[in-house]
């Protein structure tokens, strides 16, 4: 058991020392002005890839990621607000592509079916506990109570 935790540490800490994540921006996509190439950075955090779903936009060297990176940045140098380009890009590709989607009836589902999930499961398992208490167990037997005895009384 020991050993098994002292797995688990060190891959945790080989893990935390591998350093921060590779970046799949390419150099032909950066913006010339570091002001925009901030904002677009900031607004890449959170857009979701769409191919890897675990990983932003910044993260993925997916084609449809470059894609949404080219496609922020061109919104960006036609003005666009912070707003206004992941509007845009929310329009055309959907509220899934945020990494933190609204409340909203179309997101509803997606928002509470954690919480609700944990509160049945939470239930069941009130009700199995519940269930298990209140079995009684039936008496022995004579027959069983003598075995019982027997077993109890033989030398080891």
């Amino acid at each position: 058991m020991t050993m098994i935790r002292r797995l688990i540490l060190v891959a945790t800490l080989l893990m935390a020392l591998a350093g921060p994540s590779a970046y799949g921006v390419e150099p032909s996509e950066r913006l010339a002005d570091p002001v925009l190439e901030t904002r677009a950075r900031a607004l890449s955090e959170k857009l979701r890839c769409l191919v890897c779903q675990n990983q932003s936009i910044d993260e993925s060297n997916a084609d449809l990621a470059h894609d949404l990176r080219v496609l922020l940045r061109k919104r960006l140098l036609a003005g666009d607000t912070d707003q206004q380009a992941l509007d845009y890009i929310v329009a055309r590709y959907g509220v899934f592509v945020l990494f933190d989607p609204p409340f909203e009836p179309t997101t509803y589902m997606l928002w509470l079916t954690p919480p609700l999930l944990v509160l049945f499961i939470g239930a069941l398992l009130i009700i199995r506990a519940r269930r298990r208490t209140d079995r009684e167990l039936a008496p022995l037997t004579e027959e069983e109570r003598a075995r019982a005895a027997a077993l109890l009384s033989e030398p080891r």
